[in-house]
């Protein structure tokens, strides 16, 4: 039987599902190569864990990212996040979780801020309309 691991990464309202199985070193989300994955800057905040966790690991698991919601920097925060979880959960090495934690505590341990709801009488969750007299 294949051992598959599956992660979960969140932030703010992005939600990436990582499925990680034995392979080659190949890594999708969704469905788009990371190598071709657009914006770059996006590109090298999913590829943090990778280059952390070294060769030996990323070169024998497929990782398949599935994320929605939110934008495209919350989708690669959320990715991630999955795709280190994952690793942690797929080598079962406390040394590799240090490493995580020390680079950045974000990868594994998650970020609880929320936007603050819009309130009446106002265009934001603070502003709020001016009055001229008084």
């Amino acid at each position: 039987m294949t051992r598959i691991v599956i992660a979960v990464g969140k932030r703010k309202t992005a939600i990436a599902r990582a499925v990680i199985r034995p392979g080659k070193g190949r890594v999708r989300i969704n469905n788009i190569p990371l190598e071709i994955y657009q914006p770059e800057m996006a590109r090298w905040k999913i590829l943090e864990p990778l280059l952390l966790a070294g060769d030996e690991v990323r070169n024998q698991v497929d990782i398949d990212v599935n994320v929605k919601g939110g934008g495209w920097m919350g989708q690669a925060t959320a990715a991630r996040m999955a795709i280190a979880r994952g690793l942690v959960e797929w080598t079962q090495s406390p040394e590799l979780k240090k490493i995580f934690l020390e680079y950045d505590r974000s990868m594994l341990a998650g970020d609880p801020r929320r936007t603050e709801p819009k309130k009446p009488r106002g265009h934001s969750a603070r502003a709020k309309r001016q009055k001229s007299y008084r």
